[in-house]
C-alpha cells in the first residue's frame, strides 16, 4: 500500500533573511510516517524544515514553502492509496519578496501585504480517487468539533484529526497529543498519549474504515 504523509511547518520568505512560519515541530507527521513504514507500507514523507532525523526506510522529500509542498504533494497524489496531511502549511505568504534585506528605520512601522497560499487539502479533496483515503488534521483554539466538521465536509475528507492547542499536552512541539478523530458519521476521542501511540491508533482506524 502506498501512503503519502506531510509534516512540519512551511516557511514563507519576506526577504533573504526573514520568513513567516509557525511552531510545528513535525513530530506528529514523522510518527505517522514511521508507523506506516513499520506496518509495511511504501511511505513518502513530504516535510517542511524540522530538527528531526528522517525516518528509516521512508522516501523523505524536503520542502521549504507552501508552494513547494503543493507541487510535491499534488504531483504524487494520484499514485497513493492513503494520504495523511499532518503538516502545518502557511495559509498566507507575502505578496512580494524583497531581493535584499529590508533595513529598519527609526520610528518606522512596517506592514507586509499577504496573499493566500494554495490550499493543498482542498485540491486533494477535489481530485480524490474513489479508492483513495484522505485524512486531514485540524488544530483549533476554540469550537474544535464544529470547525473540524466544517473542514471535513468542505475539503471532501474521509476523516479529520482534531486537537485543541490550548489543551495541555496537545500543542506544538510536544511529544504527546490529545486528538479526536472525526468522520462523516462518528467521533472517536483519544486520551493523552505519545504521538507514536496516536499514530498507531490513527492507522488502526483508517484501515478499519477502508474495509
Amino acid at each position: 500500500m502506498k501512503v503519502l504523509v506531510t509534516a512540519g511547518p512551511t516557511q514563507e520568505a519576506i526577504d533573504p533573511v526573514r520568513y513567516i512560519t509557525n511552531h510545528s515541530s513535525g513530530k506528529m507527521g514523522y510518527s505517522i510516517a514511521k508507523a506506516c513504514m513499520l506496518r509495511g507500507a511504501d511511505v513518502t514523507l513530504v516535510t517542511g524544515r524540522t530538527a528531526l532525523d528522517a525516518p528509516l526506510f521512508v522516501n523523505t522529500v524536503p520542502v521549504i514553502s507552501a508552494k513547494d509542498m503543493y507541487e510535491e504533494v499534488t504531483s504524487r497524489s494520484h499514485d497513493m492509496d492513503i494520504i495523511i496531511k499532518a503538516a502545518a502549511v502557511a495559509d498566507y505568504r507575502p505578496c512580494n519578496v524583497a531581493d535584499e534585506k529590508i533595513k529598519k528605520k527609526e520610528g518606522d512601522v512596517m506592514s507586509i501585504p499577504l496573499e493566500r497560499t494554495d490550499d493543498i487539502l482542498k485540491w486533494l479533496g477535489e481530485h480524490k480517487k474513489d479508492s483513495q483515503f484522505l485524512c486531514g488534521f485540524s488544530m483549533e483554539t476554540e469550537h474544535m468539533l464544529e470547525n473540524s466538521r466544517k473542514k471535513l465536509k468542505k475539503k471532501n475528507l474521509d476523516m479529520i484529526v482534531a486537537n485543541n492547542l490550548k489543551e495541555q499536552g496537545a500543542g506544538f512541539e510536544t511529544d504527546t497529543n490529545i486528538v479526536t478523530m472525526i468522520t462523516q458519521n462518528e467521533v472517536f476521542e483519544l486520551e493523552l498519549m505519545s504521538k507514536e501511540e496516536v499514530a498507531f491508533h490513527l492507522l488502526d482506524k483508517i484501515l478499519e474504515l477502508r474495509k
